[in-house]
């Protein structure tokens, strides 16, 4: 199998602090305390090299590699910075994590990781 080229889709988003999941629990676990919700916000738009070779795909149809680029960047950096939030207010997993995507302006694009902040312990 071929290796991707995109360097956001070598593997699984690794993090070896927090336990993240897009469940309510963590098996094994209870949750001592909710510490609240955690978000990570990015806004990005393609380049203007990677607009114009996307737009000129768009005329062919099917999958566009220039734009899912894109894509993949911002979902990884808001997911880094939904961590971050999360290890500032003392958190060692968020559960119920999710990703939405809203375009707020013609090409611009805001992307949000969201999820609950919790401690938990083994059981």
């Amino acid at each position: 199998m071929a290796q991707s080229a995109n360097p956001y889709r070598v593997g699984a988003e690794v993090n070896d602090t927090i336990l993240v999941t897009t469940g309510n629990e963590v098996e094994g676990h209870r949750i001592e305390r909710y510490l609240g919700i955690v978000r990570g916000i990015v806004v990005r738009s393609p380049s203007i090299g990677k607009a114009f070779l996307g737009a000129f795909k768009q005329l062919a149809g099917g999958n566009i590699k220039e734009y899912i680029e894109v894509c993949e960047g911002a979902r990884h950096d808001a997911y880094g910075d939904m961590l971050a939030h999360a290890r500032e207010i003392g958190a060692n997993a968020i559960v119920g994590m999710r990703y939405d995507a809203t375009e707020f302006a013609q090409g611009a694009t805001e992307v949000l990781a969201y999820g609950t902040a919790v401690v938990i312990e083994r059981r």
